[in-house]
């Protein structure tokens, strides 16, 4: 049994055969329906239980077509259909029900903690579909659109713009890993978690962090920015877009990156915040390959989970 919590948790082995499995799945499938399920339906008659927390498109739309092709069937629960989510019941309690009711669970909530507690009670894994510290599923999909776009990212250099939040907390854990250079532009304020900084300090990452956002952006193979204001922010927020501004993914600023370098975002997006759509639906946009690589990508997380 597997659990998919964090980048960190894996070895460089498990991952890569997580992508390359997506990339040959993606591959075999040709251009079937969505709906329509893989040849082998390696999880027939599994059931995947899906807790979401946080409002989803993607994330949400994407596993249950994940499960669908490869031939399982899905739950899906909101906060307000589930005891767990209005605190009467003890994460022990839902997790030990859960795991006589399915085969694997995957939940969205802003408490990374609470997916920790979770996967200790556990008889089945769990895949963390977004917490307030790390967005591990998000990732895998960016690396697989990378490659599809790029080739092989080891050795390639990722710009991170804005926000330094759980996204760009999964893109150090994912450095490490893969072994690319990551250069994050950010305000001191907003930088991601000193933690994962600390790992990656440790681990002899490639991490480079600045508050010039054309420094972070100079000869990069990708640009990549998200929502400046997260769902579970609570702060001032028109300060923090004050403080933001300046990390604008835009035209001037893609020239900085090599001339071929591609523009991902993990969506939804505030088109001329964090981005323009100049950017936004630029010949170097591959977003709406991104969100579609979702699928993919968490297919074969859910397969090394339950194999």
């Amino acid at each position: 049994m597997n659990h998919f919590i964090n980048i960190s948790d894996l070895s460089k082995n498990e991952l890569r055969s997580i992508i390359d499995s997506a990339k040959k799945r993606k591959s075999e499938r040709g251009k079937k329906p969505n709906s329509q399920p893989d040849e082998d339906q390696p999880i027939q008659g599994k059931t995947m239980v899906m807790f979401f927390a946080k409002p989803s498109t993607r994330t949400r739309i994407s596993f249950d077509l994940a499960v669908k092709q490869l031939g399982g069937s899905s739950i899906i629960l909101n906060e307000d259909e589930i005891h767990y989510g209005k605190g009467d019941e003890t994460i022990k309690d839902t997790a030990k029900v859960l795991s006589q009711y399915a085969d694997i669970l995957m939940i969205r909530t802003d408490s990374h903690k609470d997916i920790n507690e979770f996967k200790k009670y556990l008889d089945i894994p769990i895949i963390n579909g977004l917490t307030n510290m790390s967005h591990p599923c998000q990732i895998m999909s960016d690396i697989l659109t990378f490659e599809e776009s790029k080739g092989n990212i080891e050795g390639k250099t990722i710009a991170w713009l804005g926000d330094g939040n759980n996204v760009a907390n999964s893109f150090i854990e994912a450095a490490i890993k893969f072994k690319f250079e990551l250069k994050i532009g950010c305000p001191k304020k907003y930088g991601p978690d000193k933690k994962i900084v600390a790992l990656a300090k440790k681990n002899n990452c490639k991490l480079f962090i600045t508050e010039d956002p054309y420094e972070a952006a100079e000869g990069a193979d990708c640009v990549m920015t998200d929502k400046w204001i997260s769902m579970s922010d609570k702060g001032n927020k028109n300060k923090k877009k004050k403080a933001l501004k300046k990390y604008q993914v835009n035209k001037k600023l893609m020239n900085v990156a090599k001339p071929d370098a591609i523009f991902m975002h993990c969506l939804p997006a505030s088109r001329e915040e964090e981005v323009t759509s100049e950017v936004m639906d630029g010949k170097q946009s591959v977003v709406w390959l991104q969100a579609f690589n979702r699928i993919h990508a968490q297919k074969s997380i859910i397969e090394w989970c339950v194999k």
